[in-house]
């Protein structure tokens, strides 16, 4: 095969459609399949069926619709891996209240996720998660507890070869203090507003109690997947230090280093400021799954 005909057998189309799938709640929740697509002109086989396919969480309080995650979503399926993007409970076009839900809630709806598209897709070997989002993907591969309508199966956690994080918390009580912070009276009511991105969200005595409950860290060291983490060390709504705390934590069998750090000089949170930010997100993260995600 000449050169040519490997940068033409590399490229890929795109196609994206809805779907709808149930949580362990019987919630119906929403989602955005994003699908590499072979050229009719390279092959009678439009849809690829030997791609990695990964499951893309969301931030709190944002939804599969993030400008950045979309970016993503959609370079990735052009590179070849089949993504489904999807909202959490309470969010975007996902049935629930958003207000009763909390971090074991999140676990669950990405559970369901994964188990979707290990039906309608093909065997989920990656994991990607912007900021909240990639604490609950860290999780799920770290096989740390859910809740008890849907436990982590250690069916799940085994599949996950490469996880994805993107200004991701280290931990869940960093979220209870600055909600507090937000609204000091939360503290003593059972719920109250927070003004997040211009609109209010309705928080509650027991999603806080919940965040303050796990110990996502204490996780970390039993994740056997591979990870790359981003993060900008100007990031006004989480440091840093929470980068280098997750990279710091997770190890492979021999004790060594399993995470690769990235630093994303000067991009903002929500990878908005600047969409190249997010078209280099994605470029990497097509490589690191390709190289640890692929079948």
């Amino acid at each position: 095969m000449s050169e040519a005909d490997l940068s033409q057998s590399d490229r890929f189309e795109r196609r994206s459609y809805r779907v709808r799938f149930e949580n362990a709640r019987g919630t119906s929740l929403a989602g955005i399949i994003d699908r590499p697509i072979r050229p009719a002109a390279i092959t009678p086989t439009l849809e690829s069926t030997s791609v990695p396919v990964v499951v893309f969480s969301h931030c709190f309080t944002c939804s599969k619709d993030l400008k950045a995650i979309t970016r993503i979503s959609r370079s990735l399926a052009e590179s070849g891996i089949a993504v489904l993007r999807y909202d959490m409970t309470g969010l975007g076009g996902s049935d629930g209240d958003f207000s009763e839900t909390n971090f074991s809630t999140n676990l669950a709806d990405l559970t369901a996720a994964i188990e979707f598209a290990n039906d309608s897709i093909g065997p989920v070997t990656g994991l990607i998660g912007h900021s909240f989002g990639g604490a609950a993907s860290l999780a799920i591969a770290a096989g740390m507890p859910a809740n008890d309508h849907h436990p982590i199966t250690e069916t799940i956690r085994s599949q996950i070869a490469a996880v994805v994080s993107i200004a991701a918390p280290s931990d869940t009580q960093h979220l209870a203090a600055l909600l507090t912070r937000l609204n000091p009276a939360l503290e003593n009511n059972e719920r109250g507003d927070v003004v997040i991105g211009g609109r209010a969200w309705t928080i509650t005595r027991q999603m806080l109690d919940d965040f303050r409950s796990h110990q996502l860290p204490d996780h970390l060291n039993r994740i056997r997947s591979r990870v790359l983490a981003f993060h900008s060390p100007v990031d006004q709504t989480l440091g840093y230090d929470h980068a280098l705390r997750i990279a710091g934590l997770i190890e492979d069998n021999d004790g060594l280093p399993a995470c690769s750090l990235i630093t994303l000089s000067g991009a903002d949170h929500l990878l908005v400021n600047d969409p190249r930010d997010a078209d280099y997100v994605a470029e990497l993260t097509a490589s690191f799954l390709k190289r640890y995600a692929s079948q």
